[in-house]
């Protein structure tokens, strides 16, 4: 399972009005585990960025002047994320931006080269309904340290939502750790042996744990003046 987390950074907010990307960051996650291979780069726009945008990412018209442009970076970008399943919070913003940088220079859609994509936006949404689930919002909630984090910068944000997500996502697949084996470590045996090394124990109760229970649930029974919940559970199962 490659996961790639990517995030974008613009001049503006429609690139139907010619705005244009300046910054791509992508993090590589494969097997849940962050591989340390990244994507990043910075691009010219041949154009100046909204002022509410350069607020929010900091990136000058003088800086960005001699960076590449996006046709000469646009292999790559798309061999890294070819085959993977892209990880993307609020994901139409930044697959608008994508697909206009390849339609001018005459490339299909992103969504041809990689094997699909998730917004993050959304998986937390569900998870959190009417609550913010910015990508601030949702560091602080899940423990991921954003304090170096004063400007928006499409890497740096890439690697908070790469740990963002695997929090987000951890148990819905397995209880396998979230670190990434060497190709040489993913034979059967080895398979086999961790998964031995993570069976949890099964500890039967005690006759006084089942004596404990039993007066536990009589107190219950007591309180409801009937059978508790957990007697009529026993009795349909």
């Amino acid at each position: 399972m490659r996961w790639i987390i990517l995030d974008t950074e613009t001049t503006g907010l429609d690139p139907a009005q010619g705005h244009r990307i300046v910054e791509i960051g992508a993090v590589e996650v494969l097997n849940r585990g962050v591989t340390g291979n990244h994507y990043h780069t910075y691009l010219n726009p041949d154009r100046d960025s909204d002022p509410g945008a350069l607020g929010v990412h900091g990136l000058t018209t003088d800086f960005l002047s001699d960076k590449p442009r996006f046709k000469d970076q646009a292999d790559d970008f798309l061999k890294f994320i070819e085959g993977a399943e892209l990880i993307i919070h609020n994901a139409p913003f930044d697959l608008k931006f994508l697909n206009a940088e390849l339609e001018l220079i005459g490339r299909n859609p992103v969504t041809d080269f990689c094997s699909g994509v998730t917004d993050s936006l959304v998986h937390a949404k569900t998870l959190h309904p009417g609550k913010r689930n910015s990508l601030d919002a949702l560091c602080e909630r899940y423990g991921v340290s954003n304090a170096h984090r004063a400007l928006h910068g499409a890497l740096l944000d890439s690697r908070l939502l790469a740990e963002v997500w695997l929090a987000m996502t951890r148990g819905q697949d397995s209880l396998m750790i979230d670190t990434y084996d060497a190709p040489e470590a993913e034979s059967a045996e080895a398979r086999g042996q961790l998964q031995d090394a993570l069976s949890l124990p099964v500890i039967l109760p005690s006759a006084e744990d089942l004596l404990a229970h039993e007066e536990y649930l009589a107190t219950l029974d007591k309180s409801v003046k009937g059978s508790c919940l957990w007697r009529q559970y026993e009795t349909t199962k």
